[in-house]
């Protein structure tokens, strides 16, 4: 029988066992950030979004993808970064996050993708204490990668389940 201790560190590997694996980088404000390649369903440039009255600051509005009609979220608003205009490398990525059991399609704008980066879990490291305030719950870990650091996000998190549900409607 194994003890709490062995028990808890075979659980502390799992998660990170997880967490390893590919990620799609992209810029927001001048910070790197990375969500796994598994959510990512394709990148695509800016096109002409249509508002939605009502809706939060960081709701940019919907886009119609082949058909398709999909929310769109300004990352630089949901997280309380400064606005800036919109340039050649700003791209929307298009992804899919969990929700009451259905994958719902989403598009993210971000300031412009860097690359896909196989990102081994020896490089991830927790996320920081900030503080009991600060809600953290969206961030997996931190990558350590060529001597900087990338934020890696629960995509699934970013997005409260209220938030959600009010995109759906």
């Amino acid at each position: 029988m194994p003890s709490a201790i062995e028990e808890t560190m075979s659980q502390a590997v799992a998660m990170m066992t997880d967490r390893e694996g590919k990620y799609l980088t992209f810029s927001l404000a001048g910070e790197e950030y990375g969500i796994s390649i598994l959510k990512v369903k394709e990148i695509i440039g800016m096109m002409p979004i249509t508002t939605v009255p009502q809706t939060p600051l960081y709701v940019k509005g919907v886009i119609n993808l082949r058909g398709k009609v999909i929310p769109v979220v300004d990352l630089r608003s949901k997280f309380g970064m400064d606005s800036m205009e919109y340039t050649e490398r700003t791209c929307i990525i298009v992804v899919e996050i969990a929700f009451a059991g259905k994958m719902i399609p989403m598009g993210i704008v971000v300031d412009s993708v860097s690359e896909v980066l196989n990102i081994k879990a020896g490089d991830i490291e927790e996320t920081p204490s900030f503080g009991s305030r600060l809600d953290t719950d969206y961030i997996l870990g931190m990558a350590k990668v060529s001597g900087g650091v990338k934020i890696l996000l629960d995509i699934d998190r970013v997005m409260n389940a209220e938030e959600v549900a009010a995109l759906v409607q």
